[in-house]
């Protein structure tokens, strides 16, 4: 019975360890049927960072902390990570100490890294980055609100007596003034709302307004001229463009560019005709016997010339009747 008693009692507390070693597995309390990889992290300061605290990717947590070891001759907190090994960490992948709040536990945030890094193994060593410690920020603000506190005190009554004195003894000696330079203000803005004056009347006034109506109109009907002529240019140069018309037909006709060619090739020929000779005005320009009796005549006559003022008047006379008769 005792035998039995205690074999029971060893079976309750087996099976209760199991329940719990399961129970701790699935609730991600142990790790050892998962597959991980470990690597390596090092900080100056890891903030209060303990043995068991996650390992998160964007608030997904991908592993935890394994163990925390010292790096005297670095100066430096060495993290053993344990992650899982389908999580997505590569080789630069930057490792952050990370609070969740003011009172919330630290954890270590990691980086995706970029897809075309190797992935992590355990002979990595991550990047990392250092957070402000908390306890500095918290000793900065306590400085910063104890001088804000001593600024405060500083501003005792009789400063700011002193400080404002000045300014209260001009607002006192130039009362009248400030007051009558209100009441001005006050008049010429009423002024203005009633109309009246340069201002009011450009305010109220609706000539101006029909000046300006009847300018932009007078602006509209030039536009709508200024489309109807260019209509009209964009009709002529499609008629044109199309032959119709004399100056279409002498740019689209080819009879007149035959004509112009055959006259020119005509008149090319002619030439040629002149300046082989050929013809009366060839012979002329290029026979050397006519350029000879011309000048031979131009001689004579030059002669006849001089022979001419030589002799009388009544010897001309009777020489042209000798000639008549």
């Amino acid at each position: 019975m005792k035998n039995s008693l205690e074999t029971l009692l060893g079976m309750f507390i087996a099976l209760a360890m199991i329940a719990a070693f399961f129970i701790l597995e699935i609730i991600g309390g142990l790790n050892v049927f998962k597959s991980a990889i470990h690597v390596k992290a090092a900080f100056a300061n890891i903030q209060e960072l303990k043995v068991g605290d996650p390992v998160k990717i964007s608030g997904v947590q991908v592993g935890q902390v394994e163990h925390v070891g010292l790096d005297p001759e670095n100066g430096k907190v060495e993290l053993t990570l344990r992650l899982d090994k389908d999580a997505p960490v590569h080789t630069d992948s930057i490792a952050t100490v990370k609070y969740a709040g003011l009172l919330g536990a630290n954890y270590v945030a990691l980086s995706f890294g970029k897809p075309t890094s190797p992935k992590a193994d355990n002979a990595t060593h991550l990047l990392t980055q250092e957070q402000p410690d908390l306890s500095a920020l918290m000793a900065k603000l306590d400085e910063a609100a104890t001088g804000v506190q001593t600024i405060t005190r500083s501003f005792s009554g009789e400063k700011i007596d002193n400080l404002l004195g000045p300014f209260t003894d001009f607002m006192r000696v130039n009362n009248p003034k400030i007051t009558a330079i209100i009441a001005n203000v006050n008049g010429i803005t009423t002024e203005i709302a009633q109309g009246k004056g340069t201002v009011g009347r450009l305010i109220r006034d609706d000539t101006l307004y029909t000046s300006a109506l009847g300018a932009v109109t007078n602006l509209q009907d030039t536009s709508l001229e200024i489309k109807h002529t260019v209509a009209q240019a964009r009709g002529i140069v499609d008629q044109v463009n199309s032959g119709q018309g004399t100056v279409g037909k002498l740019i689209k006709d080819d009879a007149l560019y035959k004509e112009t060619t055959s006259g020119m090739t005509n008149l090319r020929e002619i030439l040629q005709k002149v300046n082989q000779g050929q013809g009366s005005v060839g012979k002329l320009l290029n026979d050397q016997e006519f350029y000879n009796n011309a000048k031979l005549s131009l001689q004579k006559l030059d002669k006849a010339t001089e022979s001419l003022e030589d002799t009388g008047p009544l010897s001309i006379l009777g020489s042209v009747m000798n000639s008549l008769l």
